[in-house]
């Protein structure tokens, strides 16, 4: 097979689906309902390899409204590795996501420890490490400041998420929230709303995704509530390493470390308060 007569093209949302399956496969443990949620957010944001009229490769490379970039979702059938083709698709993703984005716009990604070196030589700095925690949920008290997201709460919701994310992303925010099997919470008090989560169901347990929170002691009340919501169930949390309370959180509940990944931009990162966030929303969209 030669390399340069594979077609690099725009996938639709049957070929997102091949990618999530593909990804639950190889032991990713996604969402279930993932596929239709990144199609949404950015029906021209999936790009990736044919042969012979079939799929072989592919990911992510959403534009929040041309001001940032992520890409991610990035998966080679095992068939068709250790032959370049993961290389060559990486870069022209790169290039065509730079193509959708404004002047300057930053691109966000989450790159595996064995890859990070790969994603450095292709102009991504590491901002962080992500950690993935493991803990069984566990029946705790509820915080009275604490109730599920409501329809009428969305756009405080988005505000409080814009900040959190650097970016607004409400093509993406509204299904999220709106998942089969979610479990939502947000944290108010005096009218002002200081927090929030969501819980989804993946292919094994639950995943916080995400865990945004004014300050530590809201954001270990929120962490409880998400715990309880899934009592006996495995759930799983992504903490960037340099919010030493998130770290904190998770040791003081004696969670389980899982694997790791790092945030990685090619430009300038977003400007956010790292502080707030305890639990990033996905790998694959940011």
């Amino acid at each position: 097979m030669n390399i340069d007569d594979l077609q690099f093209e725009k996938l639709n949302l049957n070929g997102v689906k091949t990618l999530a399956t593909w990804a639950q496969q190889e032991g990713w443990n996604t969402g279930i309902y993932d596929a239709d949620v990144y199609f949404a957010t950015d029906p021209d944001g999936f790009y990736g390899f044919h042969h012979e009229g079939k799929l072989i490769a592919g990911g992510s490379i959403v534009s929040y409204d041309g001001e940032f970039g992520f890409m991610g979702f990035f998966i080679v059938k095992p068939e068709y590795r250790s032959h370049g083709i993961g290389k060559k698709l990486w870069y022209l993703r790169r290039d065509k996501l730079r193509s959708r984005l404004n002047k300057n716009a930053a691109i966000g990604m989450d790159g595996v420890v064995a890859m990070q070196a790969f994603y450095q030589k292709g102009g991504f700095e590491i901002a962080f490490r992500d950690l993935r925690y493991e803990k069984k949920g566990t029946d705790f008290p509820i915080d009275p400041n604490i109730s599920s997201i409501k329809d009428d709460d969305f756009e405080a919701i988005l505000a409080y998420d814009s900040e959190c994310f650097g970016f607004s992303r409400p093509q993406f925010l509204k299904p999220w929230l709106q998942l089969p099997g979610n479990k939502t919470f947000k944290y108010v008090e005096d009218n002002q709303l200081k927090g929030f989560a969501i819980v989804r169901k993946t292919i094994t347990g639950y995943k916080v995704c995400p865990l945004f929170a004014d300050n530590p002691t809201i954001a270990e009340a929120l962490y409880k509530a998400c715990l309880t919501a899934v009592e006996g169930k495995s759930l799983c949390i992504d903490i960037p390493i340099v919010n030493k309370a998130a770290k904190a959180l998770v040791e003081k509940y004696e969670a389980t470390y899982i694997f790791e990944c790092a945030r990685m931009y090619y430009g300038n990162p977003p400007k956010v308060n790292i502080n707030t966030i305890f639990g990033i929303t996905t790998f694959e969209l940011g």
